[in-house]
């Protein structure tokens, strides 16, 4: 039986930056793997990581990712090496499913093509110091 992830916990009266890519063009059974990789790791530890995953989904991740960074570097007293990715999710977008686009199946039937999409969502948070404060 897998254990539970603990997630780091932010620090009281943090804020959290998000971003989301809604409606990418890939599974979200292909992208979980990929999301499940970077959840609680500091924000350099995900890049790089994901820099140098080999799966579909790493750059759309790293995407959103530098995204949520970019929304946390508007915000003036929040310091960027602090933060942790709090929030890391794949929900499952529409179906792109042509009505007139069918795949033959057994015994004379026809079903659709379906392409599916998914909605990945980041949010980032910073989290208490480790050790003493400056």
């Amino acid at each position: 039986m897998a254990r539970k992830q603990t997630l780091p916990t932010p620090a009281p009266g943090a804020k959290v930056f998000s971003a989301s890519y809604r409606g990418a063009r890939i599974s979200p059974y292909k992208a979980r793997p990929v999301v499940d990789l970077v959840r609680g790791k500091p924000i350099e530890q995900a890049l790089k990581m994901l820099e140098f995953d080999s799966h579909r989904a790493a750059p759309m991740v790293r995407k959103v990712l530098k995204s949520a960074l970019a929304n946390a570097g508007n915000d003036q007293g929040t310091r960027l090496d602090r933060l942790v990715v709090v929030e890391a999710r794949v929900d499952g977008g529409p179906l792109l499913s042509g009505r007139r686009r069918f795949r033959p199946r057994a015994m004379g039937r026809a079903f659709p093509i379906m392409k599916r999409t998914s909605h990945i969502r980041v949010a980032l948070a910073e989290t208490a110091a480790k050790g003493k404060e400056e």
